[in-house]
């Protein structure tokens, strides 16, 4: 328990920021979920479309600190392999 009146307000600016991480990172995954939906259609360009919408908030996410740069390295990575392939198989 927060004791100080600065654990006390670093208490209330841990919560806040918790609320807003937590939206950031629902925001992210929706971008991520609509990329997926668009791979599983097999459209590439609504893939391509969505992929293109999606990296911004991706690196967005690793300069706020709610993701790490390798993990997005990686997720955009084999994202951007599986559109591709979309292409492949058309």
């Amino acid at each position: 328990m927060a004791n100080t009146p600065q654990s006390k307000k670093r208490a209330r600016q841990a919560e806040r920021r918790t609320d807003i991480n937590k939206a950031r990172r629902s925001r992210i995954r929706s971008y991520l979920r609509k990329v997926e939906e668009a791979i599983a259609s097999g459209d590439q360009a609504k893939a391509t479309e969505a992929l293109r919408a999606a990296q911004p908030e991706l690196a967005r996410g690793v300069t706020k600190g709610v993701l790490h740069k390798n993990t997005v390295a990686r997720k955009m990575s084999r994202l951007s392999a599986r559109v591709k392939a979309l292409g492949a198989q058309a």
